[in-house]
């Protein structure tokens, strides 16, 4: 059996991950308060029986209002803690990484569950007020957001820090910020969301300042011998101006100096009309340009769909991992059948061993 670039060991920090496969966070829209249940367990789980070296659980709120919707998982509790804990237990119990992304969802907030239509809540079904840099909505079927305010913006600083700690009580190995897909910190980030004229807007500096601040004050109280990841959307495919990779060069320097191991390379999400290129590997050259121009490990997410494409992203240096969601939809043991199209010896879980195939020449 040969080795591959997919299963050789990273090691971040003082957490060696067993392979470069991760799962992405994917909202299940299935919580009630916040509060995972079994199937996130057996959603998140069966991934790390399935082979992949990191699982990391779906955007969660760091309160209430910071959810895309009701059914999002949440931890600003102590009940969330709890509810973390047996399914962080399980997924390191299977020799995965436990990883969580920390959300705010800003303008995208109060929003029902996709298969119930994918509309705003009103408040009187349930709905909120959601938080923004500016009053501008998503779009017209949006809910309009109010603009936060200087001690808001404090106030969410330490709701991130509150979460962090949190989310190392309930058993995580990795936090992921996510500064991604037009939420919270993606709109500070982007002008087309922040028209803001304080220290908070304008400037890339000044739209920048926000989400520094959140991944200071998060890499303080974050154990310093675990990784802490931020999922950024590397342009906004904007026409004209907007977000870009440039400045996302610039974050990811700064990121860096702010203590970040990895960045997690998406895109979009501001502009609900966005021209995107979507096709196999569309992301992956932001996450190559923001590997070297930034020297700072990434993952390259978006359309990976083999272990030949995986491999190959990794061979030619493009990033340092893969993170997979859809395919990981598709197919929980994607790790394991990878081993076997690329020829790699893994092991599998005893409960499964007598299942396993090895080509034969």
């Amino acid at each position: 059996m040969s080795s591959r670039s997919l299963f050789t060991p990273i090691k971040l920090r003082d957490l060696t991950i067993k392979n470069r496969i991760f799962v992405s966070p994917m909202c299940q829209y299935s919580a009630e308060d916040g509060v995972p249940n079994n199937w996130h367990l057996v959603h998140l789980g069966s991934r790390a029986v399935g082979g992949a070296g990191l699982v990391m659980a779906e955007a969660t709120g760091i309160r209430p209002t910071g959810r895309i919707s009701s059914g999002d998982t949440g931890i600003w509790s102590d009940k969330h803690v709890e509810a973390f804990k047996p399914i962080t237990q399980f997924i390191r119990e299977q020799g995965a990484v436990a990883a969580i992304q920390l959300a705010h969802a800003g303008r995208k907030a109060s929003m029902s569950v996709p298969w119930e239509g994918d509309h705003k809540v009103e408040i009187k079904d349930g709905g909120w007020i959601p938080d923004a840099p500016s009053v501008i909505p998503f779009n017209k079927d949006y809910p309009v957001p109010r603009e936060l305010t200087k001690k808001d913006i404090e106030s969410l600083v330490d709701d991130f820090v509150a979460a962090a700690k949190r989310s190392y009580e309930a058993g995580f190995q990795v936090i992921e910020l996510h500064m991604a897909h037009g939420y919270l910190m993606n709109e500070f980030l982007s002008p087309i969301a922040n028209e803001r004229d304080d220290e908070y807007g304008g400037s890339l500096e000044n739209r920048m300042r926000f989400p520094l601040q959140v991944a200071k004050a998060v890499r303080a109280v974050w154990p310093k011998e675990l990784p802490l990841f931020v999922r950024i959307s590397a342009t906004d495919w904007a026409e004209n101006g907007g977000w870009d990779l440039e400045q996302s060069v610039v974050l990811a320097k700064e990121l860096k100096k702010a203590g970040v191991d990895l960045i997690d390379c998406s895109t979009g999400g501001i502009l609900y009309n966005a021209k995107i290129p979507v096709e196999l590997g569309y992301q992956v050259p932001f996450a190559e340009a923001i590997r070297k121009q930034a020297d700072i490990a990434t993952s390259a997410v978006g359309l990976i769909v083999s272990p030949q494409q995986a491999e190959e992203i990794l061979q030619k240096g493009q990033a340092d991992v893969v993170s997979l969601a859809r395919e990981f939809l598709r197919d929980p043991y994607f790790p394991l059948h990878a081993a076997y199209e690329l020829e790699v010896d893994v092991e599998w879980p005893k409960q499964y061993a007598r299942a396993k195939r090895v080509k034969k020449h």
